[in-house]
């Protein structure tokens, strides 16, 4: 299955990605510091929701073109249980 993101979806997705990674680069800076223990899983738990919220958007996109193709007819039964095999698997992938 190949990331086809529309413009405001894929920034949206890339937004959330760089949130994230700003959020991973001050935790290390948080842990070399020796700061509170609270502040530095505080922070975590936010790269971890970035990274989860980045993931089901890319999902979503795909379940979104998904039954797009079995509407327009370009899925045969079988792709498309193919298709929802594999995105329950990224789906439950990041539960």
């Amino acid at each position: 299955m190949e990331l086809d993101l529309a413009g405001a979806e894929l920034k949206a997705v890339l937004n959330r990605l760089r949130r994230a990674q700003g959020q991973i680069a001050g935790v290390i800076r948080m842990i070399e510091e020796g700061r509170d223990c609270e502040e530095v899983v505080t922070q975590l738990a936010a790269a971890s929701r970035a990274l989860d919220r980045a993931g089901f958007a890319i999902i979503a996109t795909g379940l979104q073109r998904c039954v797009a193709d079995m509407e327009s007819g370009r899925s045969t039964g079988e792709d498309a249980e193919q298709m929802r095999a594999r995105l329950e698997k990224l789906f439950l992938s990041l539960a």
